[in-house]
């Protein structure tokens, strides 16, 4: 059975999703860590509710200095066994380095149907293009910031009175339903891409 890590950087309720289906079907894969940049991010005691093991790496502790941070970040993931990292809000971007060693096995759902809008902002550019489909997806992590092989999709139709912030919702709902789906898949090995609409 692999042992997942989740990172965190805020509320966490993709990380929830997560964790529900991990506690829910418990074949392949079980949680061993949430761990959080942030002291006190609500996703922290969301997880220790349902007895999931916490941690927290500060990186403001570090200033500019991320490879400590990541040296932190690292320790504290090998320290419980990881064997699949999962990105759920996490705010910082990561090393070439630190991505090389958990290269294949670290997962990130992003606000968009990739390629179309890596970075931020995803929903407003969306709206601003005159786009009218919109989505996520679950890519595992490379080297270069959401480029990563895509492993799930889901979509939606843009609405003539969808905002920014309308979009953003009814995205994360989505987000709420693939990426457990694309976690549960990844942990049996299978790595054809789900799409969800």
């Amino acid at each position: 059975m692999k042992r997942v890590a989740i990172l965190i950087s805020g509320g966490g309720s993709n990380m929830v999703k997560l964790l529900e289906r991990l506690l829910g079907s418990g074949q392949h894969g079980a949680p061993c860590l949430v761990l959080s940049n942030v002291p006190g991010a609500p996703g922290l005691a969301k997880a220790a509710g349902l007895g999931v093991p916490t941690a927290c790496v500060d990186h403001r502790t570090f200033g500019a200095d991320r490879l400590a941070f990541e040296h932190r970040l690292d320790e504290e993931l090998v320290k419980v066994q990881t064997d699949v990292i999962c990105l759920a809000g996490f705010m910082r971007v990561l090393s070439a380095g630190f991505v090389a060693k958990w290269e294949g096995r670290m997962l990130n759902i992003h606000p968009s149907l990739l390629p179309e809008y890596p970075g931020l902002h995803t929903h407003r550019r969306v709206i601003e293009a005159g786009d009218t489909q919109h989505g996520c997806s679950v890519h595992r992590v490379t080297g270069v910031l959401d480029e990563g092989p895509i492993l799930g999709q889901a979509r939606l139709e843009v609405r003539a009175e969808d905002t920014a912030e309308s979009l953003a919702r009814r995205v994360l709902e989505l987000e709420h339903r693939l990426y457990p789906a694309v976690l549960e898949r990844f942990l049996r090995d299978d790595f054809e891409p789900l799409v969800l609409s």
